[in-house]
C-alpha cells in the first residue's frame, strides 16, 4: 500500500442525466433555455436510453437510479479517456464495460451518494404484494432497494476493484460521496475514482409526503432566492466525474476540467428538516472547506448554491453567506430553478455544470429569479454573466441537518486549456 500522500485532485471527466437534458451538452444548454413549469420534474426515458448500455436482463433487475448512474458513469468516463472501446447506438451485448489497459483496477475505486436508492422499486414491488400476493414479488428486490446497488453496479459494471462506498446524507449525499472520492485520491489509496450522486425518489407517498410538509412548490415554479417562491420542484438524476492525481492527468494528457482544494461536511444537530437558525451550520460548513483549500473568503469568485426555492432554506443559506463573505459580493447561481430539487443527486449535478461554468467561462442564470428577496443582498445572477475562472464554491444542505461544501478551482493554464461546451 502506498503511504498517505497529499496528491491534487482533478476532474477530466463529467457525465450527468437531469430532466433538462441527457448528456453533458444538452444539460448546458438547458441551464440557460426557459425553465419549464412542474412541481415534478422526471427524466425523459426515451432520452437516457439506458437500454444502449444495459441488456435488457440488467435493465429490468435495477432500478431507475441505477440506469442513471450507469448512462452518466459511461459518459464520465469516456469524456476523460479511460473506456476500452467506443460508443455504440444499438442495444447493448453484454454489462461488462472494460477500462483502458493503463488503469489499475484495484486502485479504481467508487464513491456514490444517494438519498433513498431504489424506493421507486420498493414502491412497485409494495403494490406487487398488496394487489397480487407475496408469490409474485420480486426475487432482485432487496438487491434493487438497496441504497449502494448503484455503487455497486458501477464497480461489476467497470471491473474497479477499489473501495465501491454510498454515502445517505440526504441532499448533500452528492457533494459529500464527491468529497469522499477526493479524499481517496488525495491520500493515495484510489488512482481512479467515479464520485457522484444519484436519486429518483418521485413516488406516490413521497411527493405527498413533500407536499404535506409543504415543500413542494404549489405553483410548479421554482424561485430560487425570488421573494415569491413557495417551494421546490421535485425531480431525479445523476452527475458523475471522474478523479484522479493532478500529476497522473497531466502525465497522459488527459484533459483537467478544474481541482478540488477542499471539502467539508457538518450537521446542524438541530431538527430533521429545518435548518438551524441563521445558517450557522451552512456557514461553519463554508469556512471549514475554505480552511482546507487554504483560501479566504475574498478569494472566492463564484458560488453555486444549494438554492432550493423554499423559504427557510434560502434564507439561512443567504444569511450564511452574508456573514461569512462580508463586504466580498462573489456571484452567487442556483440552477434548480431548471433542474429542481434532485435531492441526493443535487450536489454531483451541479459539480458538473460548476465544471461546465468554468470551461464556458461563463455563470448561469439563476432560472425563476424575478423580484430578488429584500432580505437577500447577495449578488444573485438573474443572467447569464461573462465570468473569469476563478475559485468556485458549491453547497449541498440536507434534511437531517447535514451540510456539505466543495472548493473547486480551474486548472492552471499550462496544464489544460478550457474546451467550450455546444
Amino acid at each position: 500500500m502506498k503511504p498517505l500522500q497529499n496528491r491534487t485532485v482533478a476532474v477530466t471527466g463529467i457525465g450527468v442525466v437531469a430532466p433538462g437534458g441527457v448528456g453533458v451538452d444538452e444539460f448546458w444548454r438547458s441551464l440557460f433555455a426557459p425553465a419549464v413549469d412542474g412541481a415534478v420534474r422526471r427524466v425523459d426515458e426515451e432520452r437516457l436510453n439506458a437500454r444502449r448500455l444495459m441488456t435488457h436482463k440488467a435493465a429490468k433487475n435495477a432500478d431507475i437510479n441505477v440506469h442513471f448512474a450507469v448512462v452518466a458513469a459511461d459518459e464520465a468516463l469516456r469524456d476523460a479517456g479511460l473506456l476500452a472501446d467506443a460508443p455504440h447506438d444499438g442495444p447493448a451485448e453484454s454489462d461488462v464495460q472494460p477500462l483502458a489497459p493503463a488503469v489499475d483496477l484495484d486502485r479504481a475505486a467508487v464513491s456514490m451518494g444517494t438519498g433513498i436508492g431504489g424506493i421507486q422499486t420498493f414502491a412497485v414491488q409494495a403494490d406487487v404484494l398488496r394487489d397480487r400476493g407475496e408469490r409474485l414479488v420480486s426475487p432482485h428486490t432487496v438487491p434493487m432497494v438497496m441504497p449502494n446497488a448503484a455503487a455497486g453496479a458501477l464497480s461489476i459494471r467497470f471491473g474497479m476493484r477499489g473501495a465501491a462506498s454510498t454515502v445517505t446524507t440526504a441532499c448533500a449525499a452528492g457533494t459529500d460521496a464527491i468529497a469522499s472520492g477526493a479524499r481517496l485520491i488525495a491520500q493515495g489509496t484510489a488512482d481512479v475514482v467515479l464520485a457522484g450522486g444519484t436519486d429518483s425518489s418521485l413516488t406516490p407517498v413521497c411527493l405527498a409526503g413533500f407536499a404535506n410538509m409543504r415543500a413542494l412548490s404549489k405553483s410548479g415554479i421554482s424561485r430560487p432566492f425570488d421573494r415569491d417562491r413557495d417551494g421546490l420542484a421535485a425531480s431525479e438524476g445523476c452527475g458523475m466525474l471522474v478523479l484522479e492525481p493532478l500529476d497522473d492527468a497531466v502525465a497522459r494528457g488527459a484533459h483537467i476540467y478544474m481541482t478540488i482544494e477542499g471539502a467539508a461536511s457538518t450537521a446542524d444537530a438541530y431538527h430533521v428538516t429545518a435548518p438551524a437558525p441563521n445558517g450557522r451550520g451552512a456557514e461553519r460548513t463554508m469556512r471549514l472547506a475554505l480552511d482546507d483549500a487554504g483560501l479566504s473568503p475574498e478569494d472566492i469568485t463564484h458560488i453555486n448554491a444549494h438554492g432550493t426555492s423554499t423559504g427557510l432554506n434560502d434564507a439561512a443559506e443567504s444569511e450564511a453567506v452574508a456573514r461569512l463573505f462580508g463586504d466580498w459580493r462573489p456571484v452567487l447561481t442556483s440552477i434548480k430553478g431548471v433542474t429542481g430539487h434532485s435531492f441526493g443527486a443535487a450536489g454531483a449535478i451541479e459539480a458538473v455544470a460548476v465544471a461546465l461554468t468554468i470551461a464556458n467561462h461563463t455563470i448561469p442564470p439563476t432560472a425563476g429569479l424575478v423580484n430578488q428577496d429584500e432580505a437577500i443582498t447577495l449578488d444573485i445572477a438573474q443572467d447569464a454573466r461573462p465570468w473569469v475562472p476563478g475559485p468556485v464554491l458549491s453547497n449541498s444542505f440536507g434534511f437531517g441537518g447535514h451540510n456539505g461544501s466543495l472548493v473547486f478551482v480551474p486548472a492552471p493554464a499550462p496544464v489544460s486549456s478550457p474546451a467550450p461546451v455546444a
